[in-house]
């Protein structure tokens, strides 16, 4: 071994396996590491410290190393501060950027380490004011101006993964990621709404990202009387929930099926559609409420109780509503506005939004993902989402036993 790097770990590192990650990482890209110092925290609030030299063959393969302990949080003891490199155009990013995680992350600009702002994954870093008071942020490729002072390289770079602490009686105790079919839904569903009286009571920010499947399922009151009563703070959906949640109001259909006979009426297949045309004639959602064509349901309640929502829409969109966002890029802006503002994350029984908002969360947001298909949490976590933690159930009971446990007994019916 000719070269090598010291590195340093602080934190819960042993009950998060940080500590074990470390030694794996570098064992299997053909490296080797000295201990020099490892202080263990003895108590459940205390942390613990590492000090690792780090070595390797060559460079390269020390560069490999290093990359992949930064990924974990595990930084360099000597950091230097970070490169920054002018963008030489809009849109196009320097040679060599660094993108980011989804972790809290800092840079090193002038000796000084600051915080990096609405951290979210595949980002690139850009510093302003690097001479004066520096503040550092995310921003998209496709946001980037020429000139920006964009990070390239890994020094300067300071990432810090969420730690799993050996106390986990609070009410986020229980997320620590994963997803089970085996675990007792009742209980978890008791202390994600725990969880949310917990936020809601520091005046938290709570986004729910629903599927039409919401509907679908009869879970659609029961999501409505969470907005209505202030557990909702902003709706992330598609052109279908919203046009299913109008036409259940409008009809008692979603996609054409009565929700409560399971029926299909003559002609239900086509009320989803006179839904959209008759809120593209009232002029969109807002109208459609002011003039009492829709008089319930959760877009009603999100109206009526201004709850921010986002409805994002795809290539198979019927209509769509006048009030879902077509372009694409510009929905991504607003999906990743409210995910920056979110300090708790719904997911109810969709896949592709689910991952979308997933990919622009820090890892800091919890996150709750149901889905009667597991693969909708796993994909989540194959993405980098590993706080989510994931409920294999029916949206359509789970909705409602959640609002059974935040509203209690005198929940309107």
């Amino acid at each position: 071994m000719t070269v090598s790097r010291t590195v340093e770990l602080e934190g819960h590192i042993i009950d998060s396996g940080t500590m074990q990650r470390c030694f794996e990482v570098i064992m299997d890209l053909g490296g080797d590491f000295d201990v020099e110092a490892f202080d263990v925290g003895r108590a459940k609030d205390e942390e613990s410290y590492a000090r690792l030299r780090v070595l390797a063959p060559d460079d390269a393969t020390l560069q490999s190393i290093v990359h992949e302990l930064h990924q974990s949080g595990v930084n360099p003891a000597d950091p230097d501060d970070a490169t920054l490199t002018p963008a030489p155009a809009d849109r196009v990013v320097p040679a060599g950027f660094y993108s980011t995680t989804n972790h809290p992350t800092d840079v090193r600009v002038g000796g000084e380490w600051i915080a990096v702002d609405d951290i979210e994954m595949d980002c690139a870093i850009v510093v302003e004011d690097p001479e004066g008071e520096p503040t550092a942020r995310t921003q998209v490729l496709n946001g980037i101006e020429a000139d920006d002072l964009v990070v390239t390289g890994e020094a300067g770079i300071r990432v810090r993964p969420p730690d799993r602490p050996r106390d986990a009686s609070g009410a986020f105790g229980f997320m620590r990621g994963g997803v089970s079919a085996e675990r007792p839904s009742e209980s978890r569903i008791r202390k994600v709404a725990k969880a949310l009286q917990e936020v809601k009571s520091e005046g938290g920010n709570v986004l729910v990202v629903a599927g039409p499947a919401v509907i679908h399922s009869g879970a659609g009151d029961a999501l409505a009387e969470l907005v209505r009563e202030g557990y909702v703070d902003a709706l992330s959906a598609g052109n279908g929930f919203a046009t299913h949640d109008i036409e259940r109001g409008l009809y008692g259909t979603s996609l054409g099926m009565n929700i409560e006979t399971l029926e299909h009426p003559r002609k239900g297949h086509k009320h989803h559609i006179y839904t959209i045309s008759e809120v593209v004639r009232a002029g969109g959602i807002t109208e459609a409420v002011d003039d009492g064509l829709v008089t319930e349901g959760v877009m009603y309640e999100c109206v009526e109780n201004d709850v921010d929502y986002v409805l994002a829409g795809s290539i198979r969109d019927d209509g769509p509503l006048p009030d879902t966002i077509t372009d694409t890029i510009e929905a991504q802006g607003e999906i990743r506005r409210q995910a920056h503002e979110a300090d708790m994350v719904v997911m109810l029984s969709t896949l592709l939004h689910s991952v979308a908002v997933g990919n622009c969360l820090p890892s800091s947001t919890r996150v709750v993902c149901v889905d009667i298909n597991p693969a909708t949490v796993t994909q989540l976590l194959d993405r980098g989402s590993a706080q989510a933690v994931g409920l294999v159930t029916d949206v359509g009971t789970f909705v409602p036993t959640l609002a059974d446990e935040l509203l209690g007994e005198n929940r309107s019916e």
